[in-house]
């Protein structure tokens, strides 16, 4: 199976242009995906429905959209706006099979005095995989602060490593005759992380390298699949800054648990996708 992670930066490619059928044409051929910066009602692209243009790109898949910002939008080009009409960024996940369930996991956040911090959460997704289910996330964590990207890791962590306990949006179900819902243990993170490699943020999340053994797996701790699969690249980017492309960084990540190690397959960044300011990230695996 083909995983693939895209921040797709509200649709605007690094020549500036709004553009989503390039943004589905980079990424055929994948059965699950991860969006990110997905909006509607944004007046910077025209106030555009992502989430509706994005389904009817691709008419075989299941979906859901999580936007963990919401607000109310008053005007629209000096005009008001229609009632409800609303501002939305948040995570998609679609799926070549049935989405059983899913639920929006809002990250916590600490308030700023100057620089713009959004609302981020992790859209949770439990998918009906051949021969099972399987949990996929789309995550996108605060650009501004690692402290803050460190706590937002740690109650994600939380979240992935209590859903056997607690269960994901419902249980109980039986009493409303809806057959109770599959509880995999095996997981798959994907997104916008806005961390490099070998941060104290990344650590915080994959576990720290020791000088001898390295990183060891260990159950509760995910696993990066392109430093499993040593597929970093020397001076391996996700992201590339539009007004000056020297500037990259590693931003976007694959993590799977430690169940799913085994089965990694293949893990590469697609810097050849035009559609955003960062890259594909794809990840195959024998499910």
């Amino acid at each position: 199976m083909r995983f693939a992670s895209y921040n797709i930066q509200y649709g605007f490619g690094l020549d500036g242009r709004y553009d989503l059928e390039r943004i589905a044409d980079s990424l055929k051929g994948a059965d699950v995906i991860a969006l990110q910066e997905v909006t509607r009602g944004f007046s910077r692209n025209d106030y555009a429905d992502m989430q509706a243009d994005l389904t009817a790109l691709f008419p075989d898949y299941f979906w859901v959209y999580g936007p963990a910002c919401d607000l109310h939008v008053e005007r629209i080009n000096d005009r008001p706006a229609p009632r409800n009409t609303r501002l939305q960024f948040g995570n998609m996940i679609l799926s070549r099979w049935p989405i059983l369930s899913n639920r929006m996991l809002l990250l916590p956040r600490s308030r700023t005095l100057s620089k713009l911090n959004l609302q981020r959460g992790a859209t949770e997704a439990v998918v009906a995989v051949p021969g099972g289910a399987l949990r996929v996330y789309s995550v996108h964590l605060d650009h501004v602060s690692n402290d803050e990207r460190i706590r937002q890791l740690a109650y994600l962590n939380e979240r992935i490593n209590a859903f056997t306990r607690e269960g994901g949006s419902v249980t109980g179900s039986l009493e409303f005759d809806i057959d109770e819902l599959p509880l995999p243990e095996d997981y798959i993170v994907m997104g916008d992380f806005n961390m490099v490699p070998e941060s104290p943020e990344y650590c915080s999340f994959a576990g720290a390298s020791d000088g001898y053994y390295g990183r060891t797996a260990r159950i509760g701790t995910p696993i990066d699949a392109l430093a499993a699969l040593n597929a970093y690249a020397p001076e391996s980017y996700s992201w590339m800054d539009p007004a000056d492309h020297g500037k990259r960084m590693h931003l976007d990540y694959v993590f799977v648990s430690c169940g799913l190690e085994s089965q990694l397959r293949s893990a590469r960044v697609d810097t050849t996708a035009a559609g955003s300011d960062h890259f594909p990230v794809w990840v195959e695996i024998d499910i």
